[in-house]
């Protein structure tokens, strides 16, 4: 007479042998070299290109006399001992570590050296970053194929007197290059054609953001920043407003085309303002 209990202890057994095998493999599988990144990080740390400036710490595994730290001198050489100079200018922190490792090996120094090279000062790849940031100054770019919008982030971004249009002096193809890149546009559309790659050498500038000024018969004359779109009535809003003897009739801007003579207008309320705009609010006759 069968029971209930039979067909239950076999599928005991059957997830007892499933989860021996997995474990059994868990012990076979061999254990990753020490030192040895994932394929991702790996990459990730043949992005930067070592030059002079940049300081490393090399270590050797199961040897701490051969842990150096170095900076990379002009011509690209650091000194390894036992090996003497190295010029590793132009290659990655990977390719380092294999060239020490060959080289320990070739020279019967050690038979199976485990090698990590670190980067401590990135100094040979960096950009200029000026104008209206946050934090204006030089920056590393500590992987190939940084972005515009990368380096203006280590720079604090564009500080609040800052414009949307970014200015970038470079060299592309040997030939020297400025472009003008829209940020607001660049961003609005998230096409990274619009938010170039960095190269060393390159310098960033934000311009000032544009302005216009406002006097007369409002609450807060001065001047203000032209945000995109700002018409002569939100223009007004900003100065604080009318005062109790302002009037919105009649409001003057005097504004000049290029480098001809500034011409005074009248225009409507809903009128876009242009930079340098000076907008004069008059008092009411009433």
């Amino acid at each position: 007479m069968t029971t209930p209990f039979a067909p239950r202890f076999l599928r005991v057994l059957a997830l007892l042998a499933t989860g021996l095998a997995l474990l059994a493999g868990l012990v076979s599988a061999p254990a990753p070299a020490r030192g040895q990144l994932p394929s991702s990080a790996e990459a990730a740390r043949d992005d930067y290109l070592l030059g002079p400036g940049d300081a490393i710490r090399i270590q050797v595994f199961q040897n701490p006399d051969l842990t150096v730290e170095a900076r990379v001198s002009e011509a690209g050489v650091i000194s390894f001992p036992l090996l003497g100079a190295l010029r590793i200018g132009g290659l990655s922190p990977t390719n380092v570590e294999k060239l020490i490792a060959q080289r320990l090996r070739d020279g019967k120094y050690l038979q199976n050296p485990q090698v990590t090279v670190n980067v401590t000062t990135f100094r040979s790849q960096q950009v200029s970053v000026l104008g209206n940031v946050t934090r204006p100054g030089r920056y590393p770019l500590e992987t190939t194929g940084m972005r515009l919008s990368e380096v203006l982030s280590l720079a604090g971004g564009v500080a609040p007197t800052g414009a949307d249009d970014v200015v970038l002096v470079t060299t592309r193809n040997g030939k020297p290059l400025r472009l003008e890149i829209d940020l607001v546009d660049m961003f609005a559309s998230g096409d990274l054609t619009k938010d170039p790659q960095m190269q060393a050498g390159d310098v960033v500038y934000v311009n000032r953001a544009p302005q216009y000024y406002i006097y007369g018969q409002v609450t807060r004359p001065g001047m203000y920043g032209v945000d995109r779109g700002l018409t002569l009535a939100q223009a007004i809003a900003k100065g604080g407003g009318l005062t109790l003897r302002g009037t919105d009739r009649g409001v003057r801007v005097h504004r000049r085309y290029g480098n001809k003579q500034i011409q005074i207008l009248e225009p409507k309320l809903d009128d876009p303002i242009r930079p340098d705009d000076l907008i004069f609010v008059r008092e009411s006759v009433f």
